[in-house]
């Protein structure tokens, strides 16, 4: 792909292959990812040079403190300038990976190579890092391009069922956010696609990375049209951090206060209000919640990174895959959204 935005959906680690020369190889991973891929990874790269690194599976790793300390084990393996990081895990892990490639020695080479559905078809993919401070979700980062993103896609069969699920979270988004066939295509699929068969993962991984590189192509520091890509994410951030959703879920559940104020608007019909939450209910995602104070959820949505003039941004749909960005909507109006969300449960 053009634009730094290299990307190669593979069947195994195999053609990993590392071309240029570097003096130290950091691999950055998750305790999890390690006990599944670490020994046959370094195997693979076949280089003498190779050290790795490892986190605590979860958001708690995005921290200042996990930072710092993957600093100093840097620093104290002699990185350089001709180092490279490899991020081998998911979202986490590649956040954390990147920030850190992005601000060591003002930033090394660094490669992404993810292992689950979320970061294969979102997060590894247009350059985001990031790491967060309190409820203050990825307000510290950079946009940092990768050298190439190297996805091995039989990684998606190690995966528990939530794990999974939550990543599909984001390929309907993607279906919500440019391409109204595509959600056809989920519901046609389901049976294959739960079934992890080879060729549904392969395209729906391809569908959704392509349409992320063209959006970031246009778009490159979310100025502009990149802001769609935040459906349902600032309903869905307080939920992921008040009441422990993984990202797709609390995403899936901020999609559906978007839609269901979009519908109270009249910006939708019924009928693709439905829809979306028929697929959603589909695929068992949750799209409601409770034993959360929606106060407190508006409260997380004022801390947004993405608000601008003290007003919250919201993307919100205006037809079959058409969306918009919008700062006029009263707090009270969402307040209400939230609490009828919340009252479904």
């Amino acid at each position: 792909m053009e634009n730094g935005y290299k990307v190669y959906i593979k069947k195994d680690f195999s053609e990993i292959g590392i071309k240029k020369d570097y003096d130290k190889v950091l691999i950055i991973t998750d305790e999890n990812v390690k006990r599944l891929y670490i020994d046959d990874f370094i195997r693979t790269l076949d280089l003498k040079n190779i050290i790795y690194y490892t986190i605590n599976p979860g958001e708690n790793s995005k921290s200042i403190k996990v930072y710092e300390e993957a600093f100093k084990f840097c620093i104290e393996n002699g990185m350089s300038r001709k180092s490279l990081i490899i991020a081998l895990g998911g979202g986490v892990v590649g956040d954390l990976s990147g920030f850190i490639a992005s601000t060591y020695m003002r930033g090394i080479d660094l490669i992404h190579c993810p292992t689950t559905l979320l970061s294969q078809v979102d997060s590894s993919i247009g350059g985001k890092t990031g790491i967060n401070l309190g409820n203050y979700k990825n307000v510290i980062g950079s946009f940092y391009r990768p050298e190439y993103i190297y996805m091995n896609i039989n990684t998606l069969k190690t995966l528990n069922s939530n794990e999974f699920l939550s990543g599909l979270s984001e390929v309907i988004k993607y279906a919500l956010i440019c391409d109204y066939k595509f959600l056809d295509y989920l519901l046609k699929n389901r049976n294959k696609i739960l079934n992890l068969e080879y060729e549904c993962l392969i395209y729906i991984v391809q569908k959704c990375s392509n349409i992320k590189i063209d959006i970031v192509k246009k778009d490159e520091k979310e100025s502009g049209i990149r802001k769609i890509l935040n459906l349902g994410h600032t309903f869905g951030h307080g939920l992921e951090k008040l009441g422990g959703f993984s990202h797709g879920f609390a995403v899936a559940i901020g999609t559906h206060m978007a839609f269901r104020l979009s519908y109270k608007k009249g910006y939708i019909d019924k009928a693709y209000y439905d829809k979306v939450l028929n697929i959603y209910k589909a695929y068992g995602i949750p799209i409601t919640f409770d034993d959360i104070n929606s106060a407190d959820i508006l409260d997380v949505m004022k801390k947004d990174k993405k608000n601008s003039f003290l007003k919250i941004n919201l993307v919100l749909p205006t037809g079959h895959s058409a969306l918009d960005v919008v700062d006029n909507i009263d707090e009270k109006e969402m307040l209400y959204v939230i609490e009828e969300v919340k009252n479904e449960f």
